[in-house]
């Protein structure tokens, strides 16, 4: 058996991806995170759910997806009408599926079990073997690669049963129950089990949890998910532990290991826990240093100086947004540097230096209107108009212009992308909360009101905290129109713990 099996099972060499230039053509001048939010918004035309982002519009150009699930299809065939899967540049749905999907089955409306890791990380042979003697196959033409292909496509059905209770139920609780299976690409650690040497699954699949807390967050807002996102986290730095054979590999764990510290720790962040997202924050700042990720060194000090601006720290949050800039300044993306601006922006406005505030907002709208690019971080995909405008507006109320406040405030809240949801509350939050103080309650309880509405969808300390400054600035003004009533629906939100 083992003689047969030697002779019988010479690798296909790998088919070389065929890059996609037809919907390169159709994104035009748009970023390809711009193209992800028009990908998202026309799922929502059709009632889809899809979590597109900057990184599968890039794997879609460069050819690694050769035809999109079912959900995708039926999104870019809305996008494009009068056009199939083959004028969009995709290969029919049958010339990709037929070695693998036979043996696996197919659940539809997942995605497809050709949509893989990135091909060019794929392990060279003589670091496929891991202790145990099993292999790391990454080749979705090898008819060998089954063992992976069955993981792989489990994870994806997993990712089904999320988009679907994403569909099913808007609550948070729903969000953190669907977080809670992101530990299923880490069980092995969580059990306690010994780890074998991790190979590019391992990279995607922590990659992947980091893209579905970001999408939980956008939505649902960080309270709940904290502690359900903790446990991924262990077990990606047990990852780092265990130690890949290939340095390619290892470096995307150790850059996911950093996005997923981050992302953990704006959790925690959100949710009033900020000791712990400064450890957090600390741990991807190591991680990036000990590798010389400057995209990630950058990420993590924009993530400090922005917490250090929330806990009344604002020289730290001025110094750490600087030291962003001179690390992001050699990755290209004028968005990164304008967001960075605005972080620095923040901390003056906390030292009530309006000179150095309105400096540092100038040179953001500016890098802003430079437009977005391809080297534009993946992470970056919430920052538009409208977080310009509500970072902006933020600088002003800290400051204590309320009417400069709302004004912004009130774009931020109009422009915002309605996939997310956290976003627009908290904009409003911010808004009601300038137009308390500057010195309209009516309106400020009629905005009040609007976030109350979007709070069986999202649960954040911050935006509660928010509305209980402004309940207590409204207290004299309970007479005003509209103001008894949100104080009275104030007072009867449960608080998060």
């Amino acid at each position: 058996m083992a003689s047969s099996k030697v002779t019988s099972s010479q690798p296909t060499p790998p088919r070389p991806p065929r890059p996609n230039l037809v919907l390169r053509e159709l994104r035009g001048q748009r970023s390809p995170a711009e193209f992800a939010a028009a990908v998202r918004r026309a799922a929502r035309e059709i009632g889809e759910r899809v979590s597109c982002d900057a990184r599968y519009v890039g794997r879609v150009e460069a050819g690694e997806i050769r035809c999109p699930n079912y959900a995708y299809e039926r999104v870019f065939l809305h996008m494009f009408p009068g056009r199939t899967l083959t004028d969009l540049g995709f290969a029919p749905r049958a010339s990709v599926r037929g070695r693998r999907a036979g043996a696996l089955g197919e659940t539809r409306g997942a995605p497809e079990p050709y949509d893989t890791p990135n091909r060019q990380d794929r392990q060279d042979p003589q670091d496929r073997q891991d202790p145990q003697g099993r292999e790391d196959r990454h080749d979705p033409y090898d008819p060998q690669a089954r063992d992976e292909s069955r993981a792989l496509h489990e994870n994806y059905e997993e990712s089904d049963v999320l988009r679907r209770a994403f569909m099913t139920g808007g609550s948070a609780t729903v969000a953190a129950a669907s977080l809670g299976r992101i530990g299923l690409a880490f069980d092995a650690a969580a059990a306690g089990r010994p780890l074998r040497r991790p190979g590019t699954s391992d990279a995607y699949a922590l990659e992947e949890a980091v893209r579905r807390i970001r999408v939980l967050d956008d939505r649902h807002g960080a309270d709940g998910l904290y502690q359900r996102a903790s446990a991924p986290l262990r077990a990606a730095y047990e990852l780092l532990d265990a130690g890949a054979t290939r340095q390619a590999t290892a470096d995307r764990l150790h850059s996911g290991a950093g996005e997923l510290a981050i992302s953990v720790g704006w959790l925690a962040h959100d949710s009033g826990r900020f000791d712990d997202a400064r450890s957090h924050y600390a741990e991807a700042l190591a991680t990036a240093r000990l590798t010389g990720d400057d995209a990630l060194e950058a990420h993590a000090f924009c993530n400090t100086a922005f917490l250090a601006r929330d806990a009344g720290r604002p020289r730290e949050a001025v110094r750490a947004a600087q030291a962003a800039q001179r690390v992001g300044r050699s990755l290209g993306s004028d968005r990164l540097m304008s967001l960075l601006a605005l972080r620095e922006a923040g901390g003056w406005a906390g030292l009530a230096d309006r000179t150095g505030c309105e400096q540092a907002l100038v040179r953001a709208q500016t890098l802003f209107e430079r437009g977005p690019s391809d080297a534009d971080p993946e992470w970056m995909s919430f920052y538009g108009e409208a977080e310009l405008e509500g970072l902006e507006a933020q600088c002003w109320s800290t400051l204590g212009d309320w009417s400069r406040a709302a004004r912004h405030a009130h774009r931020a809240a109009h422009l915002q992308d309605p996939h997310f949801t956290r976003n627009i509350a908290l904009y409003t939050a911010e808004l009601a909360d300038d137009l308390a103080r500057g010195g309209h309650p009516d309106e400020a309880a009629a905005a009040g009101m609007r976030v109350l509405d979007l709070l069986d969808q999202v649960q954040s300390s911050r935006i509660q905290t928010m509305l209980a400054g402004t309940a207590r600035v409204l207290l004299p003004h309970r007479r005003a129109c509209g103001v008894s009533g949100f104080l009275d629906r104030h007072a009867s939100v449960p608080r998060t713990a």
